[in-house]
Order: structure tokens, then C-alpha cells, then sequence
């Protein structure tokens, strides 16, 4: 019996999809003075709408139920092979980067909050909300 629901193992994915990408931002903050370094991101968002368009099968135990099956996709780190910023082939943008930084800090500590608030709700459900 799951007596929180899918929420917590959720917001855990999504702190997996932050941690990974603040890793990806500080390797390329770290390396902006490094020749031919191309930057690396992380995705998510695409790889998400390909898994929505793909159709959808279901295990159905009864005839009635909805023909569909939820599935959580996976973020994936790649580089921009493509892109360079400098004359030494560095594909770093210093300013994106700072600004993913804190995009990614914010979304990091919402996610934080919501899970603490969650286990404050299951200690105030197990000390019988005393």
C-alpha cells in the first residue's frame, strides 16, 4: 500500500533532473576558458513531448479502463558540438550559463520545499496531528 502516492518518487525525479543539470552548468562555468570545450545541457523537455507523441498501450485488467499507460522520460546530457562562442572554439556562453545557474537554483529549492512540506504532512499524520 503506497500511502503517499507517486508525488514524493516524483519530485525525487526532479531533483535527479536539477542535480544533473547543475552538474552540466558547472562543468561548462568551470571550463570557459578551455579550448574546443563545447557546452553541455540537459533535456528534458523534448525528450518529453517525443514520449507524448508516441502512441500510447496499456495493460488493462478490466475492458472498461482507458487505453493508456503512463511512462516518465528520461533527461539526457549532450553538447553543442555546433556552437562556438569564441576564436578557440570554446562553445560557452558565460551569460546563459549564469542565468541556467539560477533557473536551475530556483527550481531546485521549489522542489525542496514541496518535499519537506510533504514529510512535515506524514509526521503530522504519524504523531496523530499533535
Amino acid at each position: 500500500m503506497n500511502i503517499y502516492g507517486s508525488t514524493i518518487s516524483l519530485l525525487e525525479q526532479g531533483l535527479n533532473f536539477s542535480s544533473a543539470k547543475g552538474k552540466a552548468i558547472s562543468q561548462n562555468i568551470a571550463n570557459v576558458d578551455t579550448p574546443n570545450y563545447k557546452a553541455k545541457h540537459v533535456i528534458f523537455n523534448e525528450i518529453l513531448k517525443n514520449e507524448q507523441q508516441k502512441p500510447f498501450h496499456a495493460y488493462r485488467t478490466n475492458a472498461l479502463h482507458f487505453d493508456f499507460r503512463t511512462k516518465v522520460a528520461q533527461s539526457k546530457v549532450f553538447d553543442s558540438s555546433s556552437l562556438r562562442y569564441r576564436q578557440d572554439g570554446n562553445g560557452v556562453d558565460m551569460d546563459k550559463e549564469q542565468a541556467d545557474l539560477a533557473a536551475n537554483q530556483i527550481y531546485y529549492n521549489a522542489l525542496v520545499d514541496r518535499l519537506n512540506g510533504k514529510f512535515n504532512t506524514l509526521q503530522n499524520v504519524i504523531k496523530g496531528g499533535r
